[in-house]
Formats: structure tokens, C-alpha cells, sequence
């Protein structure tokens, strides 16, 4: 069968490749530029914890050396600290800050060393056609290549001429930030710290300075970002070395310290969402499909989740046939999980940005923003929290045997610790992206007797039997606990971590049909929807 194309070689398009690899589906990288990153240490990214296990399980290594765990995140008001969070990993896990150039090379070792991955370099895109058995891409390059494909993901950008071939709109607001950006060698006073302070005490060169931001890189480097004001006032080297010196200068209450200015930039930040994300076998992920990152949002962190989401979707279909209502899956839980963000981000905007006026007399004005920001920053609240596919298609209705845990139904679910079928101990992401639906039991005491005296006694040949029986691959675990889950409780988690279900024990008609809606419905109906899924993108083509 063909292979998938992915255009663009960016994180996103990079992640989505090795992601399909680890389920066994080859698929053709475009890469319009030569195959190297441009080091920018003015360009960086910060990674929650699920975004950097995820890449950390497909690049088969930990980021953590070649980025910063915060050690904590500080708020600061005038000269006032506002809000102090020490990160623990074991309650409390920091975020991940690492430099966007360092990043994509990682992504592309592991691609490299990928047997079902090809990067075709120098090759930018000019032609998509698509009809019900697949699509074909043409690239201008050294020389014009014509490429076939099962399917087509467009990774390629916020100017994505994926998006632009298949005429999808793109609307949404422009410049809703701007931010002077400097990369440099110094000593803080806050050491690993990352931090927010408004409303800084000292005078600003040029127009003020309202909000500044310090996050850590390793050897010594920081990014620092001062919020702009409205317009497009030109950022000159001259105002940024100010801005540099006075900065330090008032963190250090004395005279500026050494430093080595390494790179700068300017950070504009547009908010905008794709009209749609799916038109037949062609798709949009990462900033091709949307753009945020006000209030210090992550747009990256959506696009990984994006490539996430969309991988096992497409592994199911590329190895088994038509699976049109979990690939229409794709963008209602995706497309509806980011425009929650974006409207978040539009309330939260006039109050964080509106000025003075009386909401800043208001009491607890002050400290509510912060909390609105630190959520933005930090990966929490509405701003900035994993998207929960509560309303998903892909949901099971009406199981009687349904419970109650901590996390809720579409949630992505904690990282426990799991005995797999071959007895060994891991870590529940560790099994996550195989293409396989997971099947957790909640047994207390499994963890301390030997597997052979408990895989034989009580529910468990059952609840084999039941697994073995479903209507999609699967992999049976088990866990001593979960948090808020009683023993004998069955969890129910898709390929991508989130949760599909919690059941009172084992109830086999209640986890076969819950696993079939996981997997888009019956096969039957699946087969009827394809055909008039192929019917649509032939006429959209």
C-alpha cells in the first residue's frame, strides 16, 4: 500500500512520521528546504509534560539534556513576588524548554535512523489530486517528482499550501501580540527559574515595557520577551539593548552584569483557526490548521497533539481498510479542542490587555490575572490545559456498567505504573502509540505477587476472553491503582492516551461496544461512510 505524505519537516510533520512508523505505516516527508535547521535560540518552545513524553517515546531519548526543566515558575508584580510554584516531578512535573532548532534536529536523527520514514529534501509542493484510492503530489525541486500516497497530511506552516491548494479559509485576528525577543548569556538572580514580572518598577526605554517574561536554556542562556504595545512601533537593535540592560539591571537592583547578546528577534502572534482540517484523504495539522500563543500559550504543543491524535487514526485505516468516521474523528475533537483555547485566550484578552480603567481598582484584579497568565504559561486552566474530548464522536453511549475516576471520560489519562502481558513493570505512556486500544484492570496486590500466581485467578481469564473477543486490537495491563478507581475497575484508553471509559468490573458487552465506538462504529457502517467519504473528496479535488 502507499505510503503516507507528509508535507513540511517541522516538529509536527516530523512527529507525525515516526509516530505512524512505531504502527507500522511508511510514509514520504516534503521538505522544501535542504534538511537543516537554522540554529535560533531567539526560537524556542516549551513542552508540557505529555507533549515531551511523547517525543521522548518516539525519538527514543529524553529531551531533558538538550532543554530546560524548570526548576519553578515565579509571578512578579512591581517588586512585589506575586506567586512562587516549586515543580516536583513526582506531584507537580515542570515544563520543558528547549530550543526549537534542537528540537527539529532530535526529530530528525530518530526519522533518519527510521527504516519506514523518507525525507526528500529541496522538494516544495505545487499540485495536490486526490480521488477514492488515493493521492498524488507533485514537488518543483532539482528535479519534479510526482508522488503517490494513501493520504496527505499538510504540515507546512502557517502559510500551508496544503490549506491554500484545497481552498480552505483561514480567518481569525492578526498581530494579537508582539514581543521583542533577546536570546543571552547571563546570570539571573533566579536560577532554572522561569518567570513572569508586570508591571516592573524601573523606567523603559521607549514605549513600556508592561510584561516580561524569563525563561531558561541550558549553558547559562535565557529568552527573555518584552510584551510590545499595540501597533507596529520598529523594534530597533538600539531599543533592544535598553531593554536588555535596564531589564538586568532592575532584576540585579544595581548596576547591568555581564552578558553575551546570542540572538533576537521580534514574535508576533496571530490567532487563527482552518475552516476545516479534513477534505477526503488530504488533512491539516500544526499551524497549517491554527494559530495561537497569546498569553503564553504553546501553538506547538496543539500541533504535536494534533500529529497524536491523527496517527492512530490513520494507522487504523491504512492497515485495515476504510475508517471514515474515526478519521472525521480528526477534526471535531481536535479543531473543537483548540477553538476552546482561542476563545479562552479572546475572553481572557480584554481584561489582561484592556489597560487601567476601573477593573484595575478592582479588588483581586491583580491576583486573578496572574492566575489567567500563570495558566497560560504553565499548560493549566482554560488557557492552557490538554484538550478534553468530552462531546467526541468516537464516544460510547449508554454503558450501564460505567463508573466514576479521577479523570474524566476523553481526558488523557495519568501515567501509572502497569504490569504488561509479558510480566515486566513499565510506565503507562510506554505503551501508548502502538495502534493498539489499552485495556487497564485495577487489581491491589498484583504488584507484589509474582504474575504467574495471579494472570489465571479470578476475573482475569475472563477478562482475557474479552479482550482477545474485541473488534479492534488490544492490549490487556494491569495496575496496582488509579487514582480514584476501585479494584476491579476497567479502563478503557485509546492509542493516544485519552480515556474512553471506566467499567465496573468486567462486563464484556459494555467493553466490545465501547471499543467500537472507539474505533468509529461497526464495520458495517464504516464501509457505507466510506463510500461517500470518497465520493466528497473526489468532488472536492
Amino acid at each position: 500500500m502507499d505510503p503516507v505524505i507528509i508535507v513540511g519537516a517541522g516538529p509536527v510533520g516530523l512527529t507525525l512520521a515516526l509516530a505512524l512508523a512505531r504502527q507500522q505505516v511508511p510514509s514520504v516527508v516534503l521538505d522544501e528546504g535542504p534538511g537543516k535547521d537554522e540554529p535560533r535560540l531567539a526560537r524556542t518552545v516549551v513542552l508540557r509534560e505529555d507533549t515531551a513524553a511523547l517525543l521522548t517515546r518516539l525519538t527514543g531519548a529524553p529531551l531533558g539534556a538538550a532543554g530546560v526543566h524548570w526548576a519553578g515558575w515565579r509571578s512578579m508584580r512591581r517588586k512585589q513576588v506575586t506567586r512562587a510554584i516549586p515543580f516536583d516531578d513526582a506531584t507537580d512535573p515542570a515544563p520543558l524548554h528547549i530550543a526549537q532548532h534542537v528540537l527539529t534536529s532530535a526529530l530528525r536523527a530518530a526519522a533518519a535512523s527510521e527504516r519506514l520514514v523518507k525525507i526528500a529534501v529541496d522538494s516544495r509542493l505545487d499540485t495536490v489530486e486526490q480521488e477514492p484510492s488515493g493521492v498524488t503530489a507533485h514537488t518543483r525541486g532539482p528535479t519534479g517528482t510526482w508522488w503517490r500516497g494513501s493520504h496527505l497530511v499538510g504540515c507546512d506552516g502557517p502559510r500551508s499550501t496544503v490549506r491554500k491548494l484545497l481552498d480552505i479559509r483561514f480567518p481569525g485576528r492578526t498581530a494579537v501580540e508582539r514581543h521583542a525577543v533577546a536570546a543571552l548569556r547571563t546570570e539571573l538572580p533566579w536560577a532554572d527559574e522561569a518567570l513572569l514580572h508586570r508591571t516592573p518598577p524601573w523606567r523603559t526605554s521607549g514605549p513600556s515595557a508592561g510584561e516580561i517574561t524569563g525563561r531558561p536554556l541550558p549553558e547559562g542562556v535565557w529568552r527573555l520577551d518584552w510584551l510590545l504595545p499595540p501597533g507596529k512601533d520598529l523594534v530597533t537593535p538600539e531599543l533592544l539593548v535598553a531593554r536588555v540592560r535596564e531589564t538586568l539591571a532592575g532584576w540585579h537592583e544595581g548596576p547591568t552584569p555581564t552578558y553575551e547578546l546570542l540572538d533576537t528577534g521580534v514574535h508576533t502572534v496571530h490567532h487563527r483557526l482552518a475552516r476545516r482540517w479534513r477534505v477526503g484523504r488530504v488533512f491539516l495539522a500544526g499551524d497549517a490548521a491554527h494559530l495561537l500563543g497569546a498569553l503564553g500559550t504553546q501553538g506547538l504543543d496543539e500541533g504535536l497533539r494534533d500529529a497524536d491524535n491523527l496517527a492512530w487514526k490513520l494507522a487504523l485505516a491504512w492497515h485495515h481498510g476504510p475508517h471514515e468516521a474515526l478519521l472525521d474523528s480528526y477534526q471535531a475533537e481536535r479543531r473543537a479542542a483548540v477553538a476552546g483555547r482561542l476563545r479562552a485566550a479572546d475572553q481572557a484578552l480584554p481584561l489582561l490587555r484592556g489597560g487601567g480603567g476601573i477593573r484595575a481598582y478592582v479588588p483581586g484584579a491583580a491576583r486573578g490575572h496572574d492566575v489567567l497568565l500563570t495558566d497560560g504559561h504553565l499548560g493549566r486552566g482554560p488557557l492552557g490545559a490538554p484538550g478534553l474530548y468530552d462531546g467526541s464522536p468516537l464516544a460510547p453511549r449508554h454503558l450501564e456498567a460505567e463508573v466514576p475516576v479521577d479523570t474524566p471520560t476523553g481526558a488523557p489519562v495519568e501515567d501509572v505504573r502497569v504490569t504488561a502481558e509479558d510480566g515486566s513493570f513499565v510506565r503507562l505512556r510506554e505503551r501508548l502509540g502502538r495502534g493498539a486500544l489499552l485495556v487497564l484492570l485495577i487489581a491491589p496486590g498484583t504488584g507484589v505477587w509474582e504474575r504467574r500466581h495471579w494472570v489465571s485467578a479470578g476475573i482475569m481469564p475472563r477478562l482475557a476472553a474479552a479482550v482477545t473477543a474485541l473488534p479492534s486490537p488490544a492490549e490487556l495491563l494491569v495496575a496496582e491503582s488509579y487514582p480514584g478507581a476501585a479494584a476491579h475497575t476497567v479502563l478503557l484508553i485509546r492509542p493516544d492516551g485519552h480515556l474512553v471509559t471506566a467499567l465496573d468490573g468486567v462486563r464484556a458487552a459494555d467493553l466490545y461496544a465501547a471499543a467500537e465506538a472507539a474505533v468509529g462504529g461497526p464495520k458495517g457502517a464504516q464501509e457505507t461512510s466510506a463510500a461517500a467519504g470518497a465520493t466528497a473528496g473526489s468532488a472536492a479535488t
